[in-house]
Order: structure tokens, then C-alpha cells, then sequence
């Protein structure tokens, strides 16, 4: 999968967002060459494995301009790169504990020229201040996930939804998610006809504000 692809799924970017989207192939590989943090295989499908899966978040809901959003062990900055492109009034906080990933998305961010990233590395425990969306790829089973990220929601919702986490899964998981009665769960498969995603899911869970 190209980038056109991409632009296919969501037709209404601008161009410079294009811009940033092509952009972000080439700035991937050269990294990828000095601090390794995707393997070969997926840099050579980075659009499919990497931003259209970051972007089925977009799928199921649309940040509004002056939310705030954290993306929990953003790895190489999936998904708040991808996302942090298509919402540019939206604010990213990208964090994870391992220096050289961050060192990579500080790269990717820069090179972007993206005003709307803020990158911590350390662990989503020492962060401080409050957001209306969590968003992660797979970096834990749900129970340990939201024991990490207690207390860092906002009380107030800008959106429709309710503030809390949205989070990007495979495989079954319904054990993990069995004592959650409010989780939704959405198809990734729904959106995008690959079979890369036909066991992927993006979980919806609300969470209670802690003062």
C-alpha cells in the first residue's frame, strides 16, 4: 500500500497534510537505518501496518480543535504522529520510557514541521496535567493499561463521547475486557478492506474523572 491509499481513506486533507503524509515514509526509513524501532517488514508497509492503523482511531472519533490527547508508549509515535497530522488543532502529548524511541519521533516530528507534539520520555505514571482522550496501541492488557494511566483524564467532556481511553487491540479480547461494562469495541476491518486488520479492533473506554 502507497500513500494515495491513504488519501483515498480520507479524502478531504489538505495539501499539506499530503505533504506531511508522503513526508513521513522517507523520514521512517532514515531513522529506521541509525535507531532501529520498526522491523524491516513493517517500514516496507508503514502506511498500511503503522498510520492507516493509528488512523482507524479517526474512524470512530474526531478530536475537536483545543483537546488534548496522550498517547501512552507511542513506540515510534504510533499512533500520535499519524493522528497529530490529520487533527493539527489538536494537541499531542507522545510519551514513552525508552529514550531512543523518542529520539526517533522527535526526528519524525521535526522534520514534519508538526507544532502540535509534545514528546516525554518517561513513564506514563510521572506525567503531569490532564487530557480528554488516552490513545496506545496494544502496550498492555486493559486492566494494567488504565492502573497506569488513573488519574490523567479531564473532568470536563469537549466531545460528544465521554473522555477516556481509546486503544488499539488484536486478537480476542474478551477476557481482558470482562469486567468493563461501558467498553464499546469497533472492527478496524469495518473501515478499511485489508486483511491486515481483519482481527484488529479500536476499544472505546469511557473513564471516570479522579480529582
Amino acid at each position: 500500500m502507497d500513500v494515495s491509499m491513504l488519501f483515498l481513506h480520507f479524502p478531504d486533507l489538505t495539501e499539506e497534510q499530503k505533504r506531511q503524509f508522503t513526508l513521513l515514509a522517507d523520514l521512517y526509513k532514515d531513522w529506521n537505518m541509525k535507531i532501529n524501532v520498526v522491523s524491516r517488514k513493517d517500514i516496507d508497509e508503514l502506511y498500511l501496518r503503522h498510520v492507516l492503523h493509528s488512523l482507524a482511531i479517526a474512524k470512530v472519533h474526531q478530536f475537536l480543535p483545543g483537546s488534548s490527547v496522550i498517547d501512552v508508549g507511542t513506540g515510534g509515535g504510533f499512533p500520535g504522529v499519524p493522528l497529530a497530522i490529520l487533527f493539527p488543532e489538536t494537541h499531542f502529548t507522545l510519551v514513552d520510557a525508552i529514550g531512543k524511541k523518542i529520539k526517533v519521533v522527535d526526528g519524525v516530528v521535526a522534520g514534519l514541521g508538526l507544532k502540535n507534539v509534545t514528546t516525554i520520555n518517561d513513564r506514563v505514571e510521572t506525567v503531569k496535567g490532564k487530557f480528554d482522550f488516552i490513545v496506545s496501541r496494544a502496550v498492555a492488557a486493559m486492566p494494567t493499561f488504565v492502573h497506569w494511566t488513573k488519574g490523567i483524564i479531564k473532568k470536563e467532556s469537549l466531545h460528544e463521547r465521554k473522555n477516556g481511553i481509546l486503544y488499539l487491540k488484536g486478537g480476542d479480547l474478551s477476557e481482558e475486557l470482562q469486567g468493563y461494562r461501558t467498553v464499546e469495541l469497533f472492527n478496524v476491518s469495518d473501515y478499511f478492506d485489508y486483511e491486515f486488520f481483519e482481527t484488529k479492533k479500536i476499544v472505546y473506554l469511557p473513564l471516570k474523572y479522579r480529582g
